[in-house]
């Protein structure tokens, strides 16, 4: 399955910057390193395809309003706005059939209506004999677009 190249990947957001990036102690461990933290926190993922469970960490899963770290795509995908889940989906699924790279960013929308950008890079492998594996990285900026936001691709 071919990846359409005419859809966009990434979308481009203004945020109120008013406040600075603050960057606390205990975020200079994140895997983007000390001088990245300022601008995002960042957190590892795996997916099993034997079984389509991923595993999230424990900001990425409080950031997508889970209870569970081990969850199904769709059940992660529920607070992603509705357009871009199609696309995401598609993503996943040529991933989970051939060894494959890929990326999207989307927008988390909470049950109070926060808007929180995210970026997931992620990668799939193992397929010779077993079932195989994905790991991947999410990306969270440190702020929170409007509720109000139209947010359209560049």
């Amino acid at each position: 399955m071919a990846i359409d190249l005419g859809i966009a990947l990434f979308k481009i957001a203004n945020a109120d910057l008013a406040t600075t990036f603050m960057v606390s102690e205990q975020d200079g461990d994140g895997l983007l390193g000390r001088e990245a933290c300022r601008f995002g926190l960042s957190e590892d993922w795996t997916g099993d395809l034997a079984n389509g469970l991923l595993k999230l960490g424990d900001r990425a899963r409080t950031l997508h309003g889970l209870d569970n770290h081990e969850c199904g795509l769709l059940t992660v995908m529920r607070c992603y706005e509705q357009a871009d889940r199609g696309h995401i989906l598609r993503l996943f699924e040529q991933a989970a059939t051939q060894p494959s790279r890929f990326c999207y960013s989307t927008t988390i929308v909470s049950a109070s209506q926060h808007r929180q950008p995210v970026f997931c890079i992620g990668e799939s492998s193992g397929f010779d004999g077993n079932a195989g594996g994905m790991v991947g990285l999410f990306i969270f900026p440190r702020f929170q677009l409007p509720t109000a936001a139209a947010v359209t691709p560049a």
